[in-house]
């Protein structure tokens, strides 16, 4: 195996990777100028054909590091049989509906000039568009185990034309119990093939995995950012769903709040927060992947120039988002990837100036903000002087102590699983939660939360969010309890796609049927 790559250049360009004009454009138009470490390590030894063995977290950049190098090989092989059938020519394998469907999106964002057709797959909901939209023929397909079993199974995908693999959260996709799903998917690959293996660690049932997959893999090897900058003044508000857009009302009537940037989970919500404010007379626009080009463009020029007070932002349309001086950074609701918590706030504070970081909690976020103080090694201070507290236990937020070795017994109740969360984040997610205002615009009060370990998380259970509510491999709706920090209990064993109840995903869920609350 070849040994990990050298430390990355901080000044290279997207244009020094070798990369055809259709994709660079698209990266233009995201907003994307600079890779990042894995993109720069991986996309070269990608397009030179070598297997991967990548060790790399989510917030690190990786789910680009695969696309953009995969879409290159796949117009390369389409331009010599430029009227060949379409076959599915790439499998993206993971474990959760919500990073299938990010996945899924960053093919469409990175790809949309090139003639690529792609779909993603996950069990929970009717087979009948995904069945539909494979029948018409694709050329990357992105699944969950489950689903994927199910529809090969009935004869509807065949994988014998795959030239390019990806195993996606191999760690998290054996804790899930998907290791023999995974394994049937493999015994029907093609033996040639380009394969590409992805963990946030390398336990040995994950490395042996591995083994079995590529064929004399490089490695690279990253980490991702785990502290907030000092120069950022953090605070949280306990507040219930229905109560967030009173909230953000209360806060943003603070007239020296000049310039915010507020995150949303969804594109949907995006809008809808962004349409709350505007009726309560506050000047603000949303942006995200839904909007045209020109939208987005116009929308941030406005936010740059004040005419805009408010930006109302998904993380992805973010990503390109810089702008000076910006005082505040709101989060509506809490990311379900913790480094994402730290990535967003790190919008405010930069080249030396001040900012504030505000985040709103309801009663079904607290799991992601105990995951956000285990990373970054520090509880975020607590408002309760607002005029919508939410009373929360401070337990249910505060990580869990290390357990030592020896204790329990062998039979010492159940083994914790170490979570990592998908792309996309748990439960009625999509909805424009309804905020309601805290007092000011910066942190005043203290926590009532104890103090968490240092360093990077060892979750509680691998699959974060999505262990709790997991799709049936028939497309049943999705079913099971609220807990994630525990492996369940036998007879409430885990379905096995890993989604979760009325998940919303984003702008590519088009399978999922909510009634009224669609899910852009």
């Amino acid at each position: 195996m070849s040994p990990s790559l050298p430390t990355s250049n901080f000044f290279m360009q997207f244009s020094d990777l070798s990369l055809v004009d259709p994709i660079l454009k698209a990266l233009a138009e995201e907003g994307y100028s600079s890779p990042t470490p894995i993109q720069q390590q991986a996309i070269p030894l990608l397009l030179n054909r070598r297997d991967l063995l990548g060790c790399a977290q989510t917030g690190t950049g990786k789910t680009a590091a695969f696309a953009i190098p995969i879409l290159q090989l796949l117009a390369a092989d389409k331009a010599k049989q430029p009227n060949g059938q379409r076959r599915i020519k790439t499998l993206v394998l993971t474990p959760t509906r919500e990073l299938a469907i990010q996945i899924d999106e960053s093919f469409a964002a990175y790809g949309r000039h090139l003639n690529m057709k792609h779909t993603v797959i996950f069990g929970g909901v009717s087979q009948h568009s995904q069945v539909n939209t494979l029948r018409a023929g694709i050329d990357i397909l992105i699944a969950t185990p489950g689903r994927l079993l199910d529809l090969m199974n009935q004869g509807i995908v065949n994988l014998r034309d795959v030239q390019y693999f990806v195993l996606d959260e191999a760690d998290r996709m054996l804790d899930m119990g998907f290791i023999h799903d995974v394994k049937r998917v493999i015994a029907k690959l093609p033996e040639r093939r380009q394969s590409l293996f992805f963990s946030a660690t390398m336990p040995p049932d994950v490395a042996k995995l591995a083994d079995t997959i590529l064929n004399n893999p490089a490695k690279v090897e990253v980490t991702p950012v785990s502290s907030t900058a000092d120069t950022i003044q953090q605070a949280l508000y306990f507040v219930s769903k229905d109560d967030k857009r009173k909230l953000l009302t209360h806060i943003l009537a603070d007239q020296a709040i000049k310039s915010v940037l507020v995150f949303a989970r969804t594109k949907h919500g995006a809008d809808r927060v962004a349409k709350d404010l505007v009726k309560a007379g506050i000047q603000a626009e949303a942006i995200h992947g839904n909007k045209s080009q020109n939208a987005r463009q116009r929308a941030l020029t406005n936010f740059k120039s004040r005419d805009t007070r408010v930006l109302v932002a998904t993380d992805i349309a973010a990503r390109g988002i810089d702008v000076d001086e910006l005082s505040h950074v709101i989060n509506y609701e809490l990311p379900n990837i913790p480094e994402t918590y730290v990535h967003r706030i790190g919008r405010t504070g930069r080249a030396g100036h001040d900012g504030i970081a505000l985040s709103f909690c309801d009663a079904e976020e607290t799991e992601y903000l105990r995951d956000i103080h285990k990373l970054i090694g520090k509880t975020v201070p607590v408002i309760g002087d607002h005029p919508y507290v939410l009373e929360i236990d401070a337990a249910t937020v505060t990580p869990k102590a290390p357990q030592q070795r020896g204790q329990g017994g062998r039979n010492g109740g159940q083994r914790p699983q170490q979570s990592r969360t998908g792309d996309r984040p748990n439960g009625q997610q999509g909805r424009g939660q309804e905020s309601r205002s805290g007092n000011s615009a910066g942190p005043r009060s203290q926590s009532n939360n104890r103090p968490s370990g240092q360093g990077r998380p060892e979750r509680d259970n691998r699959n974060g969010q999505l262990n709790d509510r997991r799709d049936s491999r028939s497309g049943g709706q999705p079913q099971g309890s609220n807990r994630r920090d525990s492996r369940p209990a036998q007879s409430e064993r885990p379905n096995r796609d890993g989604a979760e109840k009325q998940s919303r995903g984003t702008g590519n869920s088009r399978y999922l049927d909510f009634s009224n609350d669609k899910n852009y």
